[in-house]
């Protein structure tokens, strides 16, 4: 089984669970825990799915492999918000801008950027989303080793990408993840 059933705590156990999109439409993601749980949404997840799957083929056209998931969506929540996705770059390739033009070339909707102007508020949320949520639903972070903005509760310290998305939203606990591999 690619991807663990959710552990106590609703997340996946600690770990980088390699799959491919089409294990994802399969897993427990998708279906939900063994045991039926009421208002699991199964379209929602799979709507996500497929988006997710628009933002990693479009990733991968640029030669970029390195693509990981978490989030609500990959946690034991009746109908998560998004998918969060971080990938790894060349940090060169994302301050000289091409990273954002090459795949603004592929996007029909030219949704990437990471430009806090772009931002657009949520009224659900009261979050500022950048274009890539609004036609997605998707937030697809560059990682090159940089600092993510979040700061451990415990430590103080500035968590990169990679460390925010391994530990638990209290930041107590280590998590699993998705690694997206290719079929």
């Amino acid at each position: 089984m690619p991807i663990p059933s959710f552990d106590l705590d609703g997340v996946l156990p600690p770990g980088d669970h390699e799959v491919t999109l089409e294990e994802i439409s399969q897993s427990v993601l998708i279906g939900g825990p063994a045991t039926a749980v009421p208002g699991w949404d199964k379209e929602w997840r799979q709507h996500l799915t497929d988006n997710l799957g628009i933002i990693v083929k479009q990733l991968w056209t640029i030669g970029i492999f390195g693509i990981y998931v978490d989030g609500s969506y990959a946690e034991d929540r009746l109908h998560p918000n998004d998918v969060d996705v971080y990938f790894e770059c060349d940090r060169k390739y994302l301050i000289s801008g091409q990273l954002e033009n090459d795949l603004n070339r592929i996007d029909p909707y030219k949704c990437w950027t990471w430009d806090p102007s772009r931002r657009i508020r949520d009224q659900a949320t009261g979050k500022g989303q950048l274009p890539m949520w609004w036609e997605y639903r998707v937030e697809a972070w560059p990682h090159y080793g940089q600092g993510s903005g979040v700061i451990h509760p415990e430590t103080l310290e500035e968590l990169t990408h990679a460390e925010l998305f391994r530990i638990s939203r209290e930041g107590a606990k280590p998590k699993g993840i998705i690694k997206l591999i290719r079929s």
